[in-house]
């Protein structure tokens, strides 16, 4: 009977050479392969002697959001430095559970960062696109919205009413016609339009 290797998220595997290669829940950094999820490490005997480095998830859920990752989350807490969210979406995966998130002020935008607020860049309850940085501490991701395509996706007015982006900076709600800041996600096209000639 064959060892069952079980591993988490962030464990490394063993070396990445040529004779050891990254495959489905791996990556590879700085010479090493780490798992990518928590689960069964499987490890594939290819023809030339090469060994395909695979780990299958034991559960429903076994993806981590890594540094880079593009993540949807929902605002939960803000305050003065920072605000905490919930990781919903890894990219276009829905997860079955949400991870911890925080966005800190600095973070929010990739200038004038001395003059940013919390409050006019995110609210409790917003859906906001969001990029992984690196990973510093366990249990929480840091988050940045640093980039143009970045931000506040869909908002609620406080009288619970769809808003609508006006600007970079701002949204308004559909029945009172209220402005508030937030900082705005430029949300691109999953297609570009075809022209028509």
């Amino acid at each position: 009977m064959e060892d069952v290797l079980v591993c988490i998220p962030g464990q490394r595997l063993c070396l990445c050479d040529k004779k050891h290669i990254s495959g489905q829940g791996t990556y590879e950094r700085q010479g090493y392969l780490y798992s990518q999820l928590a689960g069964l490490v499987k490890i594939i005997e290819k023809e030339d002697g090469v060994q395909l480095i695979e780990v299958h998830s034991t559960q429903d859920q076994g993806l981590v959001p890594q540094q880079g990752d593009l993540v949807t989350v929902q605002i939960t807490i803000i305050n003065q430095q920072f605000a905490k969210c919930a990781i919903k979406c890894i990219g276009d995966t829905v997860l079955s559970r949400p991870y911890r998130g925080i966005l800190r002020k600095e973070d929010l935008r990739a200038t004038e960062k001395d003059k940013i607020e919390v409050y006019k860049s995110v609210r409790p309850g917003d859906i906001v696109l969001a990029r992984v940085l690196p990973i510093t501490e366990a249990h929480t991701y840091h988050l940045t919205t640093a980039e143009n395509e970045l931000g506040v996706v869909t908002a609620h007015s406080e009288g619970g009413h769809q808003m609508v982006p006006i600007s970079w900076t701002e949204m308004q709600c559909t029945k009172t016609l209220v402005k508030q800041h937030r900082k705005v996600a430029k949300v691109l096209p999953e297609k570009p339009k075809q022209i028509v000639t």
